[in-house]
């Protein structure tokens, strides 16, 4: 194995691998290929996020990644991501990965575009019980949020052992005037999680660009999901390149 492991874990997503071997029936790209290949880089993970569609990941995929991780990278993570009350859940109690990320995505997004909203009692109810389900399988769960301090103690409340920041509007506002103010806004949503006893992860358009002065500026984060920009890289540069590039990109920030 070449690599050597970041402080902050680097979780890669293959959604877009599945994604472009989905174009044709030829089972190329092949997903657990390409996360055996950032596997060996030295990535701390596999993320996938299987919809209901299988317009990208399909429910092989989760059982072919499930048995290699398991066979052959113990000790490395894998993250389910996904709506609990569509087909997530069926994924967790069969593969019961290390970590399960509770995402509030409608069966036809696009992409994961916001947190949840725990100011509803109901949505509060369905999520402990799930967390509680996820937590007597042995699987740490991860709610996916904004960054807002205020939700924090609520989602700790609820039984979950981390959140991840949904970094799109970081993201988007990197290079313009709101850099600073968004920069703190995540840094302030980090601390107020820890102080609520969660442990902090994060994802949604972090790159080779963004990620370090994210890493540097934002509190106690553990771990970090790449997908869309991460496979993009691969494309020019190779999946060992680019996984090593982006886990320089977390070494540099100093954690």
């Amino acid at each position: 194995m070449t690599g050597s492991f970041s402080p902050i874990a680097l979780s890669v997503n293959v959604n877009k691998v599945a994604l472009l071997r989905n174009t044709r029936h030829l089972g190329i790209p092949s997903v657990t290929r390409a996360a055996q290949l950032c596997l060996e880089a030295g990535a701390d993970g596999i993320t996938v996020h299987p919809r209901p569609d299988e317009r990208h990941i399909r429910a092989g995929d989760v059982s072919d990644l499930a048995t290699l991780l398991r066979q052959q990278w113990q000790g490395r993570e894998f993250n389910i991501e996904g709506n609990p009350t569509q087909n997530l859940m069926e994924f967790i109690r069969t593969v019961r990965p290390q970590q399960a990320t509770f995402v509030p995505d409608s069966e036809d997004q696009f992409t994961s575009d916001h947190g949840w909203n725990l100011a509803d009692d109901a949505t509060c109810r369905r999520l402990s019980g799930l967390v509680d389900e996820c937590h007597a399988l042995g699987v740490r769960v991860s709610l996916f949020m904004d960054a807002e301090p205020a939700p924090m103690q609520v989602a700790h409340s609820l039984g979950a052992d981390r959140v991840e920041l949904y970094t799109e509007p970081y993201a988007a506002a990197w290079g313009t005037g709101q850099q600073a103010a968004e920069t703190e806004r995540f840094a302030v949503a980090a601390q107020a999680a820890l102080d609520a006893g969660l442990k902090v992860n994060a994802g949604h358009d972090l790159n080779l660009h963004n990620l370090t002065h994210f890493a540097r500026h934002v509190p106690g984060l553990c771990e970090v999901s790449i997908g869309h920009a991460l496979i993009a890289d691969a494309l020019e540069q190779g999946y060992a390149a680019t996984v090593q590039a982006y886990l320089r990109c977390l070494r540099e920030a100093g954690h």
